[in-house]
C-alpha cells in the first residue's frame, strides 16, 4: 500500500513538474520519467532497432563514398553527403543508446557530464544535417546550371567548408550546455535545464530562434535551390552528352530533394514538442510524454532513412547492388562445377583423344599429311572431347551393334520360326 502511494505521490510529483515554469524545471538530456513501464520498454526497443538499421546503412554509405573518393578525385557533393553520414552515424552510436537508456529508467543516473552534453551533442548533430543540406542543394543547383562543366574543386575548399559547418553548428546549441546540469527534486535524481532569473530572458528568446535558424530557414533555403535546379533539368539540350548530363542531373537533384523532405517531416513532430516544453505556461497543459518520446525516436529514425534513400536512388551506390547480383549469380554456378557427371568416374584431359576414336582412324592419320592438316589438328586439338561423346564412340567400336537391314521382315517372321521348330 505505500509503494503505490508513493507511486502516485511521484506521478504527481512528475505532472506538477512539467506544469511549471520551463526556467525551472524543464526536462534535459532525453530524461523523461514515466510511471508506464510499457513506455520505458516500447521506446528503448524502437531506439536500439533504429540504432542498429542506421548504423549498418551509414557504414555501407561511408565505406562506398570513401572507396570512391580513394580511387578517384574527391567531389564537392560526395564530400557533404559523406559529413552527412558521419552526424547519422554518430548520432546512431554516442546519442541513441543514452536516450534508450534514460527512457528506461524512472532516474537520472547517468552522471553531470552526460546530462550537460546530451543536449548539446544532439542539436549539434541535427544543426550540422541542416546546414549540409543547405549547402548540398547550393551545389546541386551550380551543377544543374551546367551539368556538362566539369568544376574542379580543391581539397582545401572542401575542409573550410566542412570546418566551417560543424564550427556554427556547434555554438548554435551552446546555451543548452551552459544550463544543462543534474538536480534533486521530489527525492529523485533529475537531468534538468536550470535557468537562473538573470538568463530568463536570455533563454526565452533562444527557445525562439533556435528552431527558426537550424530548422525553418535551412529548409526554405534547400527548397529555393532544389526548385530551382530541377527547373534547370527541365530544359533538354540538344546533344546526346547534355542530356546524359542532364539526366544524371535531375536523378541527383530528386534524391536530395527526397532527403530534404523526408529530414523536415521526421524532425517536425520534435520541434512542435520542443516549443511546446519550452513556451509552456504555469497554469498550461504539458506535451503529453508519449508524443514527447515518439518525436525522439523520429528523429532519430532521420538518420536511417537517409542512408536508404542514397542506396536506392544514387547511381553511386550501383556497384552495391552489382556486387549483390554478382554474388547471387556465383551461387548457382559454383554448386553446378562441383557435381561430377554421372557415367563417367574417369575424365580425360580436353586435349587427349582416346585411342579409338573416330579421330585415330587411319583416314584422319593420312589427312593430317597434308599442308592444310597441321591447322586443321591444331583446331580440333582446341576443342574439347565431352565425356559422353567419348564413351559412345568406345562403347560402338568395341561392342559392334548388330543391324537388321531386311526391308521386309515380316515375311520372314514365319520361316524363323518354321527353323526354330526343327
Amino acid at each position: 500500500m505505500e509503494k503505490v502511494m508513493l507511486a502516485a505521490a511521484f506521478a504527481d510529483a512528475n505532472s506538477s513538474t512539467m506544469n511549471v515554469s520551463f526556467a525551472h524545471l524543464h526536462f534535459a538530456g532525453g530524461y523523461l520519467p514515466s510511471d508506464s513501464k510499457d513506455w520505458r520498454t516500447v521506446v528503448p526497443a524502437l531506439l536500439v532497432a533504429v540504432c542498429l538499421v542506421g548504423s549498418v546503412g551509414n557504414l555501407c554509405v561511408i565505406g562506398i563514398l570513401l572507396h570512391s573518393t580513394w580511387k578517384g578525385k574527391p567531389s564537392m557533393i560526395h564530400s557533404l553527403i559523406l559529413n552527412l553520414s558521419l552526424a547519422d552515424l554518430s548520432l546512431l552510436l554516442f546519442s541513441a543508446p543514452v536516450r534508450a537508456t534514460a527512457y528506461s529508467k524512472g532516474v537520472w543516473d547517468l552522471g553531470w557530464f552526460v546530462c550537460k552534453s546530451s543536449d548539446w551533442f544532439i542539436h549539434m548533430c541535427m544543426a550540422a544535417k541542416s546546414l549540409t543540406i543547405v549547402a548540398v542543394a547550393k551545389v546541386c543547383f551550380l551543377y544543374a546550371s551546367d551539368p556538362a562543366k566539369q568544376v574542379r574543386v580543391h581539397n582545401c575548399t572542401i575542409w573550410s567548408v566542412l570546418v566551417a559547418i560543424w564550427a556554427v553548428a556547434s555554438l548554435l546549441p551552446l546555451p543548452e550546455w551552459f544550463f544543462s546540469t543534474t538536480r534533486h527534486h521530489a527525492g529523485v535524481e533529475m537531468c534538468l535545464m536550470d535557468v537562473p532569473a538573470v538568463a530568463e530572458e536570455f533563454m526565452s528568446l533562444f527557445g525562439k530562434l533556435y528552431p527558426l535558424l537550424v530548422f525553418c530557414l535551412p529548409i526554405l533555403l534547400a527548397s529555393f535551390y532544389f526548385w530551382r535546379a530541377y527547373g534547370r533539368c527541365q530544359k533538354r539540350g540538344t546533344k546526346t552528352q547534355n542530356l546524359r548530363n542532364q539526366m544524371r542531373s535531375k536523378q541527383l537533384t530528386v534524391m536530395l530533394l527526397s532527403i530534404a523532405l523526408t529530414s523536415a517531416v521526421l524532425w517536425l513532430p520534435e520541434w512542435i514538442a520542443w516549443l511546446w516544453t519550452w513556451h509552456l505556461k504555469a497554469a498550461g497543459p504539458a506535451p503529453p510524454q508519449g508524443f514527447v518520446a515518439l518525436s525522439q525516436v523520429l528523429m532519430f529514425s532521420i538518420s536511417s532513412a537517409n542512408p536508404l534513400i542514397f542506396l536506392v536512388m544514387s547511381e553511386e551506390f550501383k556497384a552495391l547492388k552489382g556486387l549483390w547480383k554478382w554474388l547471387a549469380k556465383k551461387r548457382p554456378n559454383a554448386s553446378e562445377s562441383q557435381k561430377t557427371p554421372d557415367g563417367n568416374s574417369e575424365v580425360l584431359p580436353a586435349n587427349v583423344l582416346p585411342p579409338e576414336s573416330p579421330a585415330s582412324t587411319p583416314e584422319r592419320e593420312k589427312e593430317a599429311g597434308s599442308p592444310s592438316s597441321g591447322k586443321e589438328k591444331t583446331e580440333k586439338a582446341e576443342v574439347p572431347v565431352l565425356p559422353d561423346v567419348e564413351q559412345f564412340w568406345h562403347e560402338r567400336d568395341t561392342v559392334p551393334c548388330v543391324q537388321d537391314n531386311d526391308p521386309v521382315p515380316w515375311e520372314h517372321e514365319g520361316q524363323e520360326a518354321g527353323d526354330d521348330d526343327k
